[in-house]
């Protein structure tokens, strides 16, 4: 079983809690920052490294000149081609804003509301000035908790609809539960509540229990962490403030224990678990859960998905042994930590010098106007995307893309039908879903109505609350309301593409669609095997080992006869055999299992890119470029698009809670096909060869 949807994983350094501060500035104005022209496109011919066979090493062959030349910038974690493309629209958006910022946009529009959030945000000067004062309200009423009701309703009061289990996996939040409203998954026409594990301050549960030495000692340097930010707040002196981090983490330690694995989330049918709000009282007694869901907007709901029971009990559990001062002092630690981006600068660093340096190896903070952005993109992504698509998503290659969609699902469906193996009661279940696929390209159809949210020029926290707290109440309306399967998950100006498996719909961002994967001035080959193993990757998750549980209804439900599940499980069992002998270091492996959905969705999506771009030379021979054939083009773009390079640190945050396998090993993927072989003339003897009977085949 795995999690992740995605096409890549979410940054490993939350771009809000990484970003810097830099020296103050005045901001009457956003910051215009000049574009980057787009990537070229086509293959890279000096990023490769000819000397290195590619049967012995696929992708150091195709960007092994890339690799050694490439230095990583020092406000990221990693580079390659997601970070390149991420830079250049966060460019793009800056100069949008920058030429909203001189219309004077009316007030009540997107474009004014996005103009005084950006400015807010880089005035360092104004947030100076006023040091810890828009956060004193969330502090006073954390002051003004006295018993275990009082404690249970801020909890409560607390919760976002900051986390998706199935979507974007998005699975950390440091409010005590998440709320993720999405489908029920046994009645897909309705939208359910779940309730998701949270409250921890390290990134998963790991950090907490694990005894290697390398996590103790971040987690000695979580805990200065800790007291340094008490400090700053001026909750009590050094060795005060050093008492209270070690309870703090002491707490953040037994919620851990209830906390379930990466793996274990990823079970869908071990957390399709419905609870009633007896049951709810029942399994999880301790906290006064009429307080919690009062002060959440919950108390009308009947039945909730309790997708972690464990971290459920143990949240509750807590708040009956613990101490009420020792929550208190945990919850204001939180509320600092969640803040620091809005906060002065001190903060800000102090929370750069732990996310980023510590837990990434990050070496610099970003600059503000970066950081502008990714709090814009959470804020008012959609309204951000809607002028971003205008000025940089043409017609054209909108168009392009779709037929691109529909030529790889045709090709999927082929190769449902040439399956020998599956029969053909689950050959129809399977062909049902590829026809009721809801493909989203560039953007929504539908925009997101921002007209209820107020932006207040020069209150930046405050912006960010009401943000929050806009989101979370559209998100509770949704449980009113029928399922819409055309809403988007992502932003427009995301690079990124998703699979959404209960929905049986996709969205493909538009600045996904751009150079180095997709460039309408180079031949297709290329395209097919770098976009359109996005593409085939994305249909291909509604059928890897999480997709192929849902139905064409989005119904958790198992459509396949025995004997046909049981095949497509062994194929599993060896492409996890196949991924956990790939070592980074010499102490870690990548997680087989942990990464299963996603390399199904690599091996099934480039096959299917593959058969797609064949169908479409209709039996014409593709032109060879640069002495490279069509085969060989279009294996050489999937092994240049996953061109990545991260710092140690980064990389071993990644395999620990990442369900997708680091760039250089989902290139090896094309090990997997038999045409790879002959397009390359890989042998016997060579590292990346497999026998035939070997080759992971899927679908």
């Amino acid at each position: 079983m795995r999690l992740a949807r995605l096409l890549l994983a979410l940054p490993l350094c939350a771009p809000l809690a990484c970003a810097p501060a830099t020296p103050a500035q005045k901001a009457d104005a956003p910051v215009a920052v000049a574009a980057a022209p787009a990537p070229s496109g086509g293959i890279d011919l000096a990023g490769m490294d000819t000397a290195v066979a590619p049967g012995d090493d696929f992708f150091r062959y195709a960007n092994g000149g890339w690799y050694a030349r490439t230095e990583i910038p020092a406000d990221r974690s990693a580079s390659g081609n997601f970070a390149n493309l991420d830079e250049l629209t966060s460019k793009r958006t800056a100069d949008l804003i920058a030429e909203i910022a001189k219309t004077e946009a009316p007030a009540g529009t997107d474009e004014r509301r996005i103009a005084d959030t950006y400015a807010s945000f880089l005035d360092e000067a104004g947030i100076e000035a006023k040091g810890l004062a828009p956060l004193q309200p969330r502090l006073a009423a954390i002051a003004a908790i006295s018993d275990k009701v009082s404690l249970s309703r801020v909890l409560g009061g607390g919760v976002r609809a900051d986390v998706d289990v199935l979507n974007s996996t998005k699975l950390f939040t440091r409010a005590a539960l998440g709320l993720w409203v999405a489908q029920d998954l046994d009645e897909p026409g309705r939208y359910a509540a779940f309730l998701l594990q949270g409250g921890l301050g390290l990134p998963d549960r790991d950090y907490y229990l694990s005894d290697s030495p390398r996590m103790a000692g971040l987690r000695a340097k979580y805990q200065a962490h800790v007291a340094a930010l008490l400090t700053l707040a001026g909750v009590g002196g050094q060795q005060d403030a050093a008492a209270k981090a070690a309870r703090v983490v002491a707490l953040e330690t037994r919620l851990a224990k209830g906390h379930s694995t990466r793996t274990e989330t990823s079970d869908v049918k071990r957390g399709n678990l419905h609870w009633t709000r007896a049951e709810l009282e029942k399994h999880a007694p301790g906290l006064d859960w009429a307080a919690f869901l009062g002060a959440a907007g919950l108390d009308k709901q009947p039945v909730f998905v309790a997708w972690h029971p464990g971290a459920l009990a143990g949240l509750a559990s807590a708040v009956h042994d613990v101490p009420v001062e020792t929550w208190k002092e945990y919850l204001t630690f939180h509320a600092l930590a969640g803040a620091a981006t809005w906060l002065p600068k001190a903060f800000v660093e102090e929370s750069f010098d732990f996310n980023g340096r510590a837990l990434t190896g990050t070496l610099q903070l970003r600059p503000r106007w970066k950081r502008g952005i990714s709090v814009l993109d959470a804020a008012l992504g959609e309204a951000v995307g809607r002028l971003y698509v205008t000025r940089y998503f043409p017609a054209a290659e909108k168009a392009r893309a779709a037929q691109m969609v529909k030529n790889i699902i045709a090709a999927f469906g082929r190769r449902v039908d040439a399956l020998t193996w599956m029969s053909p009661q689950t050959k129809a279940e399977a062909k049902a879903k590829l026809a009721v696929l809801e493909v989203g390209v560039g953007y929504p159809d539908k925009w997101r109505d921002y007209s209820g949210l107020e932006v207040i020029r020069g209150d930046a926290l405050g912006n960010q609350e009401r943000s929050s707290r806009f989101d979370y109440q559209r998100a509770l309306a949704r449980l009113h309301e029928p399922v819409d399967r055309r809403e988007w998950v992502m932003n427009p100006q995301l690079v990124n593409a998703v699979n959404l498996p209960a929905m049986n719909a996709l969205n493909f961002p538009a600045a996904m669609l751009q150079p180095p994967y997709f460039d309408p001035n180079r031949p297709v080959s290329f395209d097919y095997g770098a976009m359109g193993a996005v593409i085939g990757h994305e249909i291909s998750h509604s059928f890897d080992s999480e997709g192929a549980l849902f139905d064409s209804a989005g119904r958790l439900r198992n459509w396949w006869t025995k004997d046909d599940f049981a095949h497509f499980e062994a194929s599993g069992v060896a492409l996890a055999k196949q991924f956990d002998g790939y070592r980074p270091f010499p102490d870690v492996t990548v997680n087989g299992k942990q990464t299963l959905g996603e390399n199904i969705a690599d091996v099934a999506g480039l096959a299917a890119a593959y058969d797609a771009w064949k169908l479409s030379l209709a039996g014409a021979e593709a032109p060879v470029v640069d002495g490279l054939t069509g085969d060989q083009q279009l294996f050489l773009g999937f092994g240049q698009a996953w061109r990545s390079k991260y710092r140690e640190a980064a990389l071993r945050l990644r395999i620990l809670t990442d369900g997708h396998a680091p760039g250089e090993f989902r290139a090896d993927t094309v090990r997997n096909l038999d045409a790879w072989y002959a397009a390359f003339g890989v042998k016997p003897g060579q590292r990346l060869y497999l026998a035939p009977e070997e080759r992971v085949r899927v679908w």
